[in-house]
């Protein structure tokens, strides 16, 4: 099924009746199966629908498979596909790749679970392409509204609750690891609040120093400091009638925590050097990283201003609760420093996307993008490697194998790119293939791809024989 809940729609191109027939064993029941038997029968398909994912094999009667790929693509540039062929040939795999396919096979299928692994992987592609063009169209409607990426039942749950609260004059308090977003589901709740039209004020707690966080919260006189030449209004005064964010709030000193507790509660503010308090109406949210209840009984948190902020609590989940978000972060953010730096980069390969998925994310969302910025910042186009994403001496996946192998000399930048990633793909496989005793299926097995695409990386490194 797609996100949506429909059946994925998917085109077979194959002359052989057999590979037909297998497909429509093996999808029929829970995909909407168009088949083709040559190249002009795939046009006529291609031009009345709007297929999730296309298997086209390499060799048919009237045409070549990534020709007429190419030739879809002019219409749909992100189209998903697979190229088939029972005719193994190193260059056309790499041809493939080049041209964007998400992966090339060699039929027969000897192991159909990873078949299905496979097809699964690009429907999961093509449903994070489409979920990007769903959000630009949201954010073309004219509504300055933050993008907030996520289809997971813990995000679904996460913003059906902001939803709710987000129109009500009440504090908010938003928990949540470092990176998940925090800031940005704060501006959600402005932009979707009816203080939306007055501004956000944000303040990060944690990044200043006491006696700075009073003047910018509070505002000062004239002459109240050194360095006060003039009058300045503070946070305060500056969000009346709209949305005040203070993000990390455990880390607001004792001292302001009893004078922020005293401006919810008298709706009064007095400027720094000044004596005569000043009404303000803001609504507050707040944010932390860390548990205020712990904070309270550590005695590092009032507990009287814990109460009055503690009304609503929104828990933001981390990425490791979010089934099913990575890909489609890692689009929506492929598809933002492209357009950044002026890149043509992408898609991921499945590899790439498996080390993307087995990674833990620590740093949440905000470690996920990074990893890709820097992708895409050393990539000068084409098909994303695992071995981009986690270059030697960054975090990575355990088990994901991509850590020394472009050697010293590709991490002292003494070779040239593509010299380095043949480095590390030559030496991945070569130890995949020891690990696996020589094995090739059990190297799939291991790699958790098909053993075609296995034997098709191996023989082009020369590692197995015909």
């Amino acid at each position: 099924m797609n996100g949506n809940g429909t059946r994925p729609r998917i085109l077979v191109v194959d002359d052989d009746r057999y590979t037909r027939a297998l497909f429509e064993r093996l999808l029929g029941r829970t995909a909407d199966l168009s088949l083709a038997e040559d190249g002009a029968q795939a046009r006529r398909l291609h031009a009345e629908a709007d297929f999730n994912l296309v298997l086209m094999d390499q060799r048919l009667p009237d045409a070549n498979g990534i020709d007429l790929l190419r030739e879809f693509r002019e219409h749909r540039p992100r189209m998903v596909s697979i190229l088939m062929t029972g005719h193994a040939d190193v260059r056309d795999a790499v041809a493939s790749v080049r041209e964007g396919v998400f992966d090339y096979l060699t039929k027969p299928f000897e192991d159909l679970e990873s078949l299905e692994a496979v097809i699964a992987k690009a429907l999961e592609l093509d449903r994070a392409y489409r979920e990007i063009d769903r959000l630009r169209a949201r954010l073309d409607t004219g509504r300055d509204l933050p993008t907030v990426v996520g289809q997971s039942r813990a995000m679904e749950s996460m913003l059906s609750q902001v939803r709710q609260v987000a129109g009500l004059e009440t504090t908010v308090l938003l928990e949540g690891e470092s990176g998940t977003g925090k800031d940005l589901v704060a501006r959600l709740i402005h932009a979707w609040s009816p203080r939306s039209s007055r501004p956000l004020l944000e303040v990060n707690c944690g990044a200043l120093p006491e006696t700075l966080l009073e003047s910018l919260l509070f505002g000062y006189e004239k002459g109240a400091f050194t360095g006060a030449t003039a009058a300045t209004a503070g946070y305060f005064e500056k969000a009346h009638q709209g949305n005040l964010f203070l993000d990390e709030i455990a880390d607001m000193s004792p001292k302001l925590q009893s004078s922020l507790l005293r401006v919810l509660q008298d709706h009064r503010c007095t400027r720094v050097g000044a004596t005569d308090p000043r009404l303000v109406d803001f609504r507050l949210i707040c944010a932390t990283n860390r548990s205020l209840a712990d904070e309270v009984k550590a005695g590092r948190f009032r507990e009287d201003l814990y109460y009055r902020i503690n009304v609503v609590v929104v828990r933001l989940p981390p990425l490791r609760e979010r089934h099913g978000d990575i890909m489609l972060l890692a689009m929506h953010f492929i598809e933002h420093f492209n357009e950044k730096f002026g890149r043509a980069c992408g898609p991921l390969t499945p590899a790439a996307a498996r080390a993307l998925e087995a990674a833990p994310w620590p740093g949440n969302v905000r470690e996920l993008k990074h990893c890709i910025e820097r992708a895409i910042a050393l990539n000068p186009g084409g098909p994303i490697e695992a071995a981009q994403l986690f270059p030697r001496g960054t975090s990575e996946p355990a088990g994901s194998g991509t850590g020394a192998a472009a050697g010293s000399a590709a991490a002292s930048g003494t070779v040239e790119y593509d010299e380095a990633r043949a480095s590390f793909e030559r030496d991945y496989w070569k130890r995949l293939l020891e690990a696996a005793g020589g094995n090739v299926s059990e190297a799939a097995r291991l790699a958790g791809i098909p053993r075609q695409s296995v034997y098709v990386r191996m023989k082009r490194w020369g590692l197995v024989n015909d």
